[in-house]
């Protein structure tokens, strides 16, 4: 009855070896779910949803986007897609197609807020947004980790499994983990050292760490003149960046920063990581460049046990480039002047885009997979922008807070339908690669994948899959006589002239889609390889450490250091759950049950400070929101810093996601300021927001939240 029966690890499979986190599990319980839309339904004139043709949707999709185009012309339309769309070779293949055949530069997605410093760091540094170095987590000897919580996320941008296990594997051979974060994250638990840093100050603590390393004459002076461009000049400006000076401006001691960086430079392999919590934080590109920096300087790039480049069997870098979508700065929102990376604008701006007049106003939304009303900053002003919209569709398989505003739903068929081949993840993990997946239910009588149903529109609008006019021709031609552009198909391609692949001989061993198929538990291509001549795409084949933008992003942080040294008022952060996947899994029983988890974190020192107690409502205010939070008292915050998880506040969605709407709690993004940008990149700051925290009084309106509980300890 095309029903999952149960959900378990491989243990044959090459890299997880059997393990599997709550979400993969809980992939059954999506297939399942009631709440799972299976036909497209429009907005009747009573605004509610009625089901539809598939027919009848694109037609009426494709005319209605058709007419505001002529009529406002092609900016008129926004395009948003979300992190699902990463887990879908399908729709990672035809996004830049897509958005060709709407054409517009209107594009946006979930990776704009916290994505974009990595890539931008790793284009000025590499010449590729893609070229992306990652921890050889099984090699290394010292594992320096900011902003990142690996046991929970498996590893963002460094995709390694089982991450307790390798993290106690790094103790047992002798060498040390260490962990820079505000918070006492779960990964902290498992580390030898917690340092409990400021919000924001990780960009400073790691350019003192090099400040260090360059007094005391641990610098690789040979890969500095042989393998960059530009060291003279970050040389001198490190001069700024005494410990001493770093120290009140990150809450730790200049001790703390020697000792630290002195350990980095004398273990026998070392990588420095950062991640979300920096990637999201007051300086975010400096901060970013810094862990690289680092890296370099301490001739760490490259080499076993540091970061690392992949040789992944499918090159998504080199269909990036293909394509055109590799960059950065090419062009600035309508609104604001806020710069572009890989095709995609800041979300922060997207309601601004909408509710400005003007030539280029967004008149019509497209959404993918997204949800940016819980996932960008201030999403009670996105919702309400969307609402004055004249046509909306989304690309979705749930009625939630975002695609409730939609006039039509067109519903892809869900994952496991699907063959699966992984682009994204598989691309910056800690070992080399390739799996196929096959499908393991069948699609429902009518269902459309997501690239299917991107097609479907882009043909319809004078589009292909290909994106280009010369070639999307011939295959609309031959497409009478069998001949179809699928991406598994456009995949094989790409294998076997990638740097494993068969190249189409005959007589050659190598890989092609019929031999990974072949091989139900993947092919293990080998350890990460040394070397960064690979991922160097600059024509002088150096790393730039002078990159203009690099530069002024120190100089940013220059200014910040005096100005900001001072504070010492209350500041929100987000985290990472284990059994959440950002906004879309909440409505599965088996990952919000239990303890209510949506609860705001704060240290016993700050409870007592604003007279809030374990177990009850607060109200948390900032400059753009005010509201209430359950309160959770636990000396895992560093003082003065508060704590809420993002992806939820899921009340607006509860007549359609009855599991999700009765675990609602509160969006952390609502307290985030969508003004407040990092100047280099335009993305917001949505760690250390400056907030105010009180209890809540009897003539405050109160909601009913859960059962109060306490964090995992």
């Amino acid at each position: 009855d095309n029903r999952i029966v149960s959900v378990r690890g491989d243990d044959d499979d090459v890299f997880s070896k059997g393990y599997v986190c709550p979400k993969g599990i809980a992939i059954a319980d999506v297939h399942h779910d009631p709440d799972r839309l299976r036909r497209p339904v429009r907005r009747n004139a009573a605004g509610d949803f009625e089901e539809i043709s598939w027919d009848e949707a694109l037609d009426l999709v494709a005319g209605r986007l058709g007419e505001i185009r002529a009529q406002h012309g092609s900016n008129a339309i926004g395009f948003y897609w979300g992190n699902p769309t990463g887990n879908n070779h399908g729709a990672l293949l035809m996004l830049s197609s897509f958005t060709k055949a709407l054409g517009t530069r209107n594009r946006f997605s979930a990776g704009s807020q916290d994505a974009n410093p990595r890539l931008v760091t790793s284009y000025e540094l590499y010449g590729s947004s893609i070229s992306i170095p990652i921890p050889d987590i099984d090699r290394t000897d010292y594992f320096l980790c900011l902003g990142g919580n690996p046991m929970i996320s498996n590893g963002s941008v460094m995709t390694a499994p089982d991450m307790r296990r390798r993290l106690r594997a790094v103790r047992e051979r002798g060498g040390k983990v260490v962990v820079v974060d505000p918070r006492r994250t779960e990964t902290a638990k498992e580390a030898d050292e917690h340092v409990a840093i400021r919000p924001g100050g990780d960009a400073a603590f790691l350019l003192a760490m090099v400040r260090v390393l360059v007094e005391r004459g641990r610098v690789d002076r040979r890969f500095l003149e042989t393998r960059t461009s530009g060291w003279s000049e970050v040389e001198r400006r490190l001069a700024a960046f005494t410990p001493a000076r770093v120290a009140a401006f990150t809450g730790v001691t200049a001790e703390t920063i020697e000792r630290l960086a002195l350990e980095f430079a004398d273990a026998r392999s070392a990588v420095c990581y950062s991640r979300v919590g920096v990637c999201v934080g007051r300086h975010p590109t400096a901060a970013t460049y810094a862990t690289d920096l680092l890296n370099i300087v301490a001739g760490r790039l490259g080499r076993e046990g540091g970061p690392m480049f992949t040789t992944p069997a499918f090159d998504i870098g080199r269909v990036a480039r293909m394509s055109g979508l590799d960059g950065h700065h090419r062009w600035q929102s309508r609104v604001r002047g806020l710069p572009e990376t890989l095709g995609d604008l800041p979300s922060t701006v997207l309601a601004d885009e909408i509710e400005t007049p003007g030539q280029g106003q967004i008149r019509a939304m497209i959404t993918l997979a997204g949800n940016p009303v819980l996932s960008a900053p201030n999403g009670k002003r996105i919702a309400a922008a969307l609402g004055k919209l004249d046509f909306m569709v989304s690309i979705d398989i749930y009625i939630n807070e975002t695609t409730r505003h939609a006039d039509v739903i067109l519903p892809p068929c869900w994952n496991l339908a699907e063959d699966h081949i992984d682009l994204l993840f598989n691309a910056v993990a800690v070992r080399n690669i390739a799996r196929w997946s096959p499908p393991v239910v069948e699609r429902e009588e009518g269902e459309l994948a997501d690239w299917e149903i991107m097609l479907e529109l882009a043909e319809r609008l004078g589009g292909g899959p290909l994106g280009e006019p010369w070639l999307d021709r011939p295959l609309r031609w031959l497409r009478p006589f069998g001949v179809r552009w699928t991406p598994t198909g456009f995949l094989n391609l790409i294998l076997r002239l990638g740097p494993y692949g068969d190249r189409f001989l005959p007589w050659s061993d190598g890989l092609s889609l019929e031999k990974l198929k072949a091989a139900p538990h993947g092919i293990d291509l080998g350890a990460l390889r040394p070397g960064v001549e690979q991922r160097l795409f600059h024509k002088d084949k150096r790393v730039h450490l002078a990159s203009p933008r690099m530069l002024e992003a120190m100089a940013a942080l220059e200014r910040d250091l005096e100005a900001r040294a001072g504070e010492n008022g209350l500041v929100l952060i987000g985290r990472r759950e284990l059994r959440s996947n950002n906004s879309w899994m909440h409505n599965l029983p088996s990952l919000v049950s239990g303890r209510e988890r949506c609860v705001l974190y704060v240290h016993p020192d700050d409870a007592a400070r604003y007279q809030v107690r374990d177990g009850e409502l607060a109200i948390l205010e900032s400059r753009v929101h005010r509201g209430e939070v359950r309160v959770a008292v636990t000396d895992d915050m560093r003082p003065g810093v508060v704590s809420l998880p993002h992806g939820w506040g899921h009340a607006d969605s509860a007549p359609w996601q009855k599991v999700a709407g009765s675990h609602a709690g509160v969006s952390v993004n609502d307290w985030v300021d969508d003004s407040v940008v990092e100047p280099i990149i335009g993305q917001s700051i949505l760690n250390g927001v400056p907030v105010r925290l009180e209890p809540l009084t009897s003539s405050s309106l109160t909601f009913h939240a859960g059962t109060p509980s306490r964090p995992d300890v």
